[in-house]
């Protein structure tokens, strides 16, 4: 028997029903995947100064710089106080003061001396070192040093050529002391170097020996020494 069924009308809705309790909390899920990086932010703003930290151990020595540029020239300084005066030292020791000098000259009776040979001054002015022989008409450089010789001899009645000699030698051109004059008396002085026992006299040279002296007029030789070495 086959028996067809038709849908009814749609019944008004009923009043809702009491809500019911908490269910139980579901188990925790699983860690999801890192999610993708965000934008970076603005920065913010600086942070106070925070404590000094403690001090470091020394670094090593670095290489030296380049010198720099030279600086301005300083302003003068202020000048200091005057210190007192010290005391007056002790009194140093005596030095002896080498002394060597002569001057003689020509007595009239030994005018006109012969040439070749030492000259005779007889005629002592100063001899107080006694470094002058009156025999020997010559001067010892006892002294070794630098020896200042002069000479004044009036000339009359025939020429004049004068010279000093040293052992022998003569040395009027080197030392200045030389003279050629005719009937003239000159003046003439000039400087040699001596060592120790050294024969210092003076002569005329040749026929030219007009030396001449009287109770107006001299002749004198005289030599000092200047400075012993």
């Amino acid at each position: 028997v086959s028996l067809t069924l038709q849908k009814g009308e749609r019944g008004d809705p009923g009043s809702p029903g009491t809500p019911g309790g908490m269910g139980i909390p579901g188990m925790n899920g699983k860690h999801g995947s890192p999610g993708p990086v965000g934008v970076r932010g603005d920065p913010g703003t600086p942070g106070p100064q925070g404590e000094p930290g403690v001090r470091g151990p020394q670094g090593p020595q670095g290489i030296r710089g380049m010198p720099g540029p030279k600086g301005d020239r300083g302003y003068p300084g202020m000048r200091g106080e005057r210190g007192i005066r010290g005391f007056k030292g002790a009194k140093g020791s005596a030095i002896p003061l080498k002394r060597s000098a002569f001057s003689v000259g020509i007595s009239p009776r030994k005018s006109f001396p012969p040439s070749g040979f030492p000259i005779r001054f007889d005629k002592v002015f100063y001899n107080e070192e006694n470094h002058f022989n009156v025999t020997s008409n010559s001067f010892t450089c006892v002294h070794a040093g630098v020896y200042v010789f002069s000479f004044h001899i009036t000339v009359r009645n025939q020429p004049l050529r004068a010279t000093l000699v040293v052992n022998g030698s003569r040395r009027g051109k080197d030392t200045g002391l030389s003279v050629r004059s005719r009937h003239r008396p000159g003046v003439h002085s000039g400087g040699a170097e001596a060592g120790v026992g050294d024969q210092v006299w003076m002569e005329t040279l040749r026929d030219w020996n007009g030396a001449y002296a009287s109770s107006e007029d001299d002749s004198i030789f005289s030599g000092f020494l200047l400075y012993s070495d």
